[in-house]
């Protein structure tokens, strides 16, 4: 197997995938595409063997550098609120003019032919996924959902006040990060993905009134489901702080939710992994044990 490079390999969903990519492939074949190579999250994989880069999505000849030798490159979308079109063609360019064989990257999933955008990811996700398709590179698109660890981010503090969002009945089969983690690294160490798209849909799918329910079983309270006007749902962030910008992208994904734009349930992570990926009365459970702790 010659040489894997993650890159956002310091965030959520990198690290995760660092972490349990080691536990299959020698360090010596690994390497990292970071900002910052001394920081604390990655200095003690630097210490096991696994070759850091610096640089980011924006400087083209750090990519050209890092990618050297590469054989398989884990693009982790850029972060919304930036130029992500410019970053990822960029990731793509300089892994075709690097030589590198296969780029796998994390899209966000939607149903064929939706017209639903979501602020800052839909539209340059589109445009990564066509670049990469049209790049002559192998490509692996792996269609990530909205993560469980932000749900809670949709309607924030449920145990104080609820679960407040605007009305709709749609669901969300959302995953955990450690399992799209797994996913990823099934990818990086597996043959027979190249050229292919993955829906990485959890097991189950819940509405927002199923969130409220779940809760309340799990932590022995009534947390109620309230249907709000999107007006009183972003007069209402604001007021807790929240900055505009923030309140239009986090209703793009509560629109998502309620129109079923999330809701499939494809069965790709649960092949990819090998097991039944975390649920979300599962993940609630945990969070909710560890606040009790």
């Amino acid at each position: 197997m010659g040489k894997i490079l993650i890159t956002g390999a310091s965030g959520n969903l990198g690290s995760r995938t660092l972490n349990l990519l080691l536990k299959k492939v020698p360090a010596d074949q690994v390497a990292v595409l970071v900002r910052d190579p001394q920081s604390e999250k990655i200095e003690r994989f630097v210490k096991e063997g696994v070759e850091a880069h610096q640089g980011d999505y924006f400087d083209y000849n750090s990519l050209l550098r890092a990618f050297n030798g590469v054989d398989k490159v884990m693009l982790i979308s850029a972060q919304a609120f930036t130029d992500r079109n410019t970053q990822h063609f960029n990731v793509i360019a300089a892994a075709k003019q690097a030589g590198v064989k296969q780029v796998i990257f994390t899209s966000i999933i939607r149903r064929e032919n939706s017209n639903l955008i979501v602020p800052e990811v839909s539209m340059s996700d589109l445009f990564a996924e066509q670049t990469l398709k049209a790049s002559g590179l192998a490509y692996t698109i792996l269609r990530n959902p909205p993560y469980l660890e932000v749900m809670h981010m949709y309607f924030g503090d449920a145990l104080k006040a609820g679960v407040r969002v605007p009305e709709g009945s749609g669901k969300v089969a959302a995953a955990s990060l450690d399992d799209l983690a797994a996913a990823n690294v099934a990818v990086l160490t597996q043959h027979g993905h190249e050229n292919k798209t993955y829906t990485l849909s959890g097991s189950e799918g819940s509405s927002f009134a199923d969130i409220a329910e779940a809760l309340s079983e799990i932590s022995e309270m009534d947390i109620p489901y309230e249907a709000v006007s999107e007006k009183e749902y972003i007069d209402s962030m604001v007021a807790n702080g929240l900055p505009v910008f923030m309140t239009d992208f986090l209703l793009g994904w509560v629109r998502g939710v309620n129109t079923g734009e999330f809701s499939e349930t494809s069965g790709d992570l649960e092949r990819l992994i090998g097991r039944k990926p975390m649920t979300y009365k599962e993940f609630f459970k945990y969070q909710f044990s560890k606040v009790e702790d």
